[in-house]
């Protein structure tokens, strides 16, 4: 999975298309990430400390990693993650539309 926590993506298909975020939690064994505001729900709460609020919750649900596009750095597009091997052989993410640095 390329897309990782921290990522700012942008929301390609679904209710919530053309909303951007940043990725809160990847879960790659389901090919999930939960993106803050985007595919809320509302959730039932029971307070179960003194501390913890109870009634009814915003709760943003994981969507699909095929459904979100990471945002290029340079224009503020959305593109595809592809990577490159640097002359001392460290791992780096590209932006595949500008060659950029993500």
């Amino acid at each position: 999975m390329r897309i990782k926590k921290g990522d700012r993506v942008r929301v390609l298909t679904g209710k919530d298309r053309g909303k951007e975020g940043l990725v809160v939690t990847a879960l790659p064994a389901t090919r999930k990430v939960i993106v803050e505001g985007v595919n809320t729900a509302r959730k039932h709460q029971k307070r179960t400390r003194a501390t913890m609020d109870a009634g009814l919750l915003n709760v943003d649900m994981p969507i699909p990693v095929a459904n979100v596009a990471v945002i290029s750095p340079q224009d503020g597009k959305p593109t595809r993650v592809g990577y490159r091997i640097d002359a001392d052989g460290t791992k780096v993410r590209i932006c595949k539309r500008t060659g950029a640095e993500i």
